[in-house]
């Protein structure tokens, strides 16, 4: 058949072809009613077993995807609400709880030692909506360990490793669930449990049709096992970046990328900018201390922390990743759902949520520069009964640099607080603070040839005199509240805070004086940011004869206070050859100051449509309004703006999505022009076309090609340069490339390449055909691990990376100076045993010179020379 041999083609090794197996007939006895499953050993492996898989449905969107859940079965997907295991005199059982057990399919094989089943109808979900994993680290003796997880958006996948060989397994499902009953080979003391002889009781109790425990395997000994609420490994199947909604990637006509936590893991990172720069291509920074980030050719001022934005500011300070689960990197127009944006995407950290089991994590890390770094993320129940929970994330780092007199010192604190205040309704309060004490950097120089000769350690700024100080304060909470299966309420709120304050050496972009002297100043004051933010959506999903519905409407409302004082004070000349970094502090006086208020408000509302199981539609539209003031009544503007986002899939087989999509952006333009005119938005327009293929069940892959034009850019006025008009306009164009997940067990890779085409197309003073600043046209990242998975050197893994970033222009309009191309090589060495994880990370291997940005010939910012961090966690 051709479906057949598609996938023949698609999956990478024969290893992964998987068998379908049907259940018997049920019986029951008393206290418990079962039916047993026959054993992988006594069915008759079929030839057509991978076409089998693929028959099994697939849901094109998760089921009811955002928490609070209630149970049960939603949209033709299981949900399993808990996991237990509990010892027999045989071995052990695991128990996958949910009302209808007699639904769920396995799907069985062996690899090695392990068992593996998957289950392609059924999610691990808490009562509450919360994804949540299960393992179990050698529960008795012959089994090493025990996973359950959610393979992918409709899969949960078990897997048991056996000490010397392929435990044997029993299936029964019963009123409680799906009950896998293991032996392990070699170890049992009796024969297998006959198929019309029941189970032991679940929890280990003695009673009626059980049999007693021996002293080996004591029944009402509890197992050692570990939940968690994250999301393992590098596949993730959904997110809710693109659609607030956390909908399957493979149904989402934009390119969107997930970096999830094993990777931040995995990488030995810390920093927003180096999670994203090593697995996100496409995406560059505009400065290497903030979060300010350069996507499909295009500035972002604002990301997103769940969902709400996170204003930039001056100098804005890191996105520590201390409480971060996942990085969700949407390329292309969001102001379909979240307003005001640049059109080259925006990123999204998604944070940690409180866990239903106790959960403690105690982490430290060292290395060179004089770095160090403890964390603790510590979570659990703080009721008897569960309904609240929390979670606490918290990290301390205090480093030096390979530049010379660079330092830092963060600490970072971000409390959870979850009650679920009834079946239907769940209440998540959480706060965070960050204080940063960093010296300012601001890089070495070009000379006017645009050479760079200078030693990458030569710092060009006057240490004595930094007094630099950053803090940052979120808080809100989000409440949700189901009306039934299929209509439920979300709303939110975030306040945010930011405060600067402190002097600086500031340095102005001049060309150098004889290509050796650099004019500088000092500049103090400080600067204040307040951000309000509400949201409300209405989500629900229902059906117009065949054609299938899920209905977001929502609004939000925001305003945003900045307040700033602003003075400078010239300082001496420094020689970059022979700098004198003796200075006094000079005196400043405030040369400037003001409060501006932006108050804005959006209203949209999406529908992803099911027209067949494999053609969807997408379709949103969102009106914003906004006005900027500020407190001297000098000026006031307002804007409005509509923003369409139109969307196809269309998946001829399972595993392959083919998308096209057209979006907008706004953004406004704060100013007037000669004739006292007010500036009208910016707007962004896409068109993009791609195909997202499942290679596996566990791996996948995206390949997008888009064009981007965005209009109304200011320009200079030819009829007076003092003012400024709407006529300029820019020009992106690109394909990108992404692989992402698990090749075998145990093998991970995250892998892209992007190449992007960005310039400017009409201008008054910038020619036409400049390309836009800090954009590689060719941008590549490998990072792929391997994980020994039994044997004696069960948990040892390895990791390698690289990083290619191609040549990017240095000056706006383009000159002779551009910042050269380079290839990083990073390592890691790691090793999982029980509760202890201990790894060794390399930055550098080969101790390459590169300069990860230049804002301009003043401002180049090398890259770090070969580094180690260490790093040993407990887990408890």
């Amino acid at each position: 058949m051709k479906l057949q041999k598609l996938l023949s083609i698609l999956l990478i090794t024969n290893s992964f072809w998987m068998l379908f197996i049907n259940p018997a007939t049920a019986e029951t006895v008393e206290g418990i009613s079962k039916r047993k499953i026959r054993q992988l050993s006594e069915i008759e492996l079929p030839i057509t077993s991978a076409q089998k898989l693929v028959q099994t449905p697939t849901p094109t969107n998760s089921p009811n995807p955002d928490p609070p859940y209630q149970g049960g079965k939603q949209g033709g997907v299981v949900q399993v609400t808990g996991v237990k295991a509990n010892p027999t005199d045989k071995g052990v059982e695991v128990i996958l709880q949910t009302s209808q057990g007699e639904q769920l399919k396995t799907i069985n094989r062996s690899t090695g030692n392990n068992f593996i089943a998957d289950i392609p109808n059924a999610q691990l979900r808490l009562p509450n909506g919360e994804a949540f994993t299960f393992r179990s680290d050698k529960p008795i003796a012959g089994i090493t360990e025990i996973t359950v997880i959610n393979f992918d958006a409709n899969t949960i996948r078990v897997t048991v490793t056996g000490e010397a060989s392929v435990p044997t397994v029993e299936l029964f499902d019963s009123d409680e669930g799906l009950i896998f009953g293991l032996t392990p080979t070699g170890t049992a003391t009796q024969n297998p449990t006959p198929p019309t002889a029941p189970l032991p009781l679940p929890r280990g109790g003695e009673g009626e049709g059980s049999e007693p425990p021996t002293s080996e395997t004591p029944q009402n000994e509890p197992i050692e096992l570990m939940v968690t609420g994250e999301q393992d490994g590098y596949s993730v199947p959904d997110a809710s970046t693109a659609t607030r909604t956390d909908t399957p990637l493979r149904d989402i006509p934009q390119s969107i990328q997930v970096i999830p936590n094993q990777v931040i893991r995995d990488q030995g990172v810390n920093r927003l900018q180096d999670a994203v720069r090593n697995n996100a291509p496409g995406v560059s920074q505009l400065y290497p201390q903030n979060q300010n980030f350069v996507i499909r050719g295009f500035r972002q001022d604002f990301n997103l922390r769940n969902g709400f934005r996170t204003s930039s500011g001056f100098a804005p300070i890191d996105v520590d990743l201390a409480d971060i689960e996942r990085i969700e990197v949407l390329r292309g127009p969001a102001s379909v759902l979240f307003g005001q944006l640049q059109p080259g995407g925006v990123i999204n950290t998604v944070t940690k949520q409180p866990l239903s089991e106790p959960y403690h994590n105690i982490q430290f890390t060292g290395g060179q520069f004089s770095f160090y770094r403890p964390e603790f993320d510590f979570s659990g129940p703080l009721s008897d009964d569960g309904t609240v929970r929390y979670r606490l994330n918290t990290a301390y780092q205090n480093n030096g640099s390979f530049r010379d007199f660079v330092s830092e010192e963060r600490f970072f604190i971000a409390p959870v607080l979850q009650w679920k205040i009834s079946e239907n309704t769940i209440l998540t309060v959480d706060f965070s603070y960050t204080y940063n004490d960093p010296v300012l950097d601001f890089g070495v120089v070009a000379l006017s040839d645009g050479s760079l000769v200078l030693p990458t350690n030569r710092a060009l700024f006057y240490p004595s005199i930094d007094e630099f100080i950053e803090e940052q304060y979120q808080a809100g909470y989000r409440l949700e509240h189901n009306f039934s299966d299929n209509w439920r309420l979300r709303n939110g709120f975030s306040y945010s805070g930011r405060r600067e304050s402190g002097g600086y050496t500031y340095i102005e972009a001049r060309p150098l004086r004889e290509d050796r002297f650099i004019d500088k100043i000092y500049a103090d004051g400080s600067f204040r940011l307040e951000d309000f933010q509400m949201q409300t959506d209405l989500i629900g999903k229902f059906a117009t004869g065949s054609i299938q519905h899920q209905l977001l409407i929502g609004f939000d409302l925001s305003r945003a206070t900045s307040y700033f004082t602003f003075g400078t004070a010239p300082l001496p000349t420094i020689d970059i050859f022979n700098p004198d970094y003796n200075v006094t502090r000079p005196d400043v006086q405030i040369e400037d100051f003001g409060t501006t208020f932006t108050d804005s408000l959006g209203i949209y509302i999406q529908d992803q449509i099911d027209i067949t199981d494999n053609l969807h539609v997408l379709v949103g539209g969102r009106f914003d309004f906004t006005k900027q003031f500020d407190s001297f009544d000098t000026f006031s503007q307002s804007d409005q703006a509509f923003s369409p986002r139109v969307g196809i899939v269309y998946q001829p087989v399972e595993p392959i999505s083919l998308y096209a999509s057209y979006s907008q952006s706004f953004n406004p333009v704060i100013g007037r022009s000669r004739t006292n005119t007010a500036f009208k938005p910016e707007r962004g327009t896409q068109y993009e076309l791609g195909i997202k293929a499942d290679i596996t069940n566990t791996l996948s892959t995206t390949l997008a090609a888009f064009e981007i034009t965005k209009s109304n850019v200011l320009t200079t006025d030819p009829a007076d340069p003092i003012f400024s008009i709407q006529v300029g306009e820019q020009r992106s164009r690109g394909i990108e490339f992404t692989l992402q997940g698990e090749i075998l067990p145990g093998w991970n890779i995250i892998a892209g390449y992007a190449y992007t085409d960005a310039r400017v197309t009409e201008d008054n003073r910038i020619p036409e055909g400049d390309f836009l600043p800090s954009v590689p046209k060719n941008a590549a990242n490998l990072w792929t691990t391997y994980e020994i998975q039994s044997g004696d050197f069960r948990g040892l893994g390895l990791g390698f990376g690289l990083v290619f970033v191609g040549e990017r222009q240095g000056d706006f309009p383009n000159s002779n100076f551009q910042n050269p191309s380079y290839v990083r090589t990073d390592a890691a060495l790691f090793y999982r045993r029980d509760n202890w994880r201990t790894a060794i990370n390399i930055n550098n291997l080969f101790g390459v010179e590169y300069y990860e940005v230049a804002t301009n010939r003043s401002r180049v910012y090398p890259g770090a020379p070969f580094n180690v961090q260490a790093t040993i966690s407990y887990e408890f």
